[in-house]
């Protein structure tokens, strides 16, 4: 997060709450942030790498740790909050709350790293693809959200840029009740996927279970498509 000029806000149990642009305007700040969530995957990995070694070494069981990150972007209210025995400088706003509720959703989607819609817009360059339509939970509108999978790198890859329009296809197919198109590009996309190394399995197998239930009961004809989260 230092790395990247953000801020951070708190530790809260295994949580590192940051935010960015504030106290001071960060230009680019959602890409920064993009950056930094990539780099501690990454280091993430190094030391998952580390550890199973280590534990091979001395005969014991090795258990790979796995973070999941939230980001979004708005309007927040920053500032020294609290009462005048005790506050802290920190953000609120509805949009901190929904980047909270995005870190929750990685695990229901098998990702490292959930984005909102205004830092997926910010951060265009990179290498994002759309998980869902969702209502997060204490939330009534949807959102979509995305994951973000790699930099500009990634993103300029020839096998990446098939498979981008590839899955908008699948999801456009699943919103629109095309459950025989839908489960043919979703084949095709998880063994794209697959062959990139990306680590979509388990949001593939997640549409799969959907669309066997859609055929197996199908929705109302004015279905929006919209994922209703139980769960933070």
């Amino acid at each position: 997060v230092l790395d990247h000029k953000g801020t951070i806000d708190k530790y809260m149990g295994d949580c590192i709450m940051a935010f960015w642009n504030a106290p001071l305007d960060v230009p680019g700040h959602e890409v920064l942030a993009c950056r930094g969530a990539l780099k501690m995957i990454r280091r993430m990995n190094e030391l998952n790498d580390q550890w199973k070694a280590e534990a091979e070494a001395e005969g014991r069981k090795y258990i790979p740790v796995r973070s999941g990150i939230g980001i979004n972007s708005g309007p927040c209210c920053v500032g020294n909050m609290g009462s005048d025995m005790r506050f802290d400088y920190s953000v609120l706003g509805d949009d901190v709350n929904l980047a909270s509720r995005l870190e929750g959703q990685s695990k229901s989607y098998g990702v490292d790293i959930v984005l909102g819609a205004k830092t997926r817009t910010a951060a265009s360059a990179f290498a994002v693809l759309e998980l869902d339509l969702i209502k997060v939970k204490g939330k009534t509108v949807p959102v979509h959200i995305f994951t973000l999978l790699g930099d500009v790198t990634l993103a300029a890859d020839s096998r990446f840029k098939a498979l981008a329009p590839k899955h908008e296809a699948l999801l456009a197919a699943y919103r629109g009740q095309r459950w025989e198109e839908a489960e043919r590009l979703l084949k095709e996309c998880a063994a794209e996927a697959e062959a990139l190394g990306l680590g979509l399995a388990k949001l593939y197998h997640l549409y799969e279970e959907r669309l066997a239930a859609c055929r197996a009961e199908p929705p109302a004809p004015d279905w929006d498509g919209v994922f209703t989260a139980t769960t933070k």
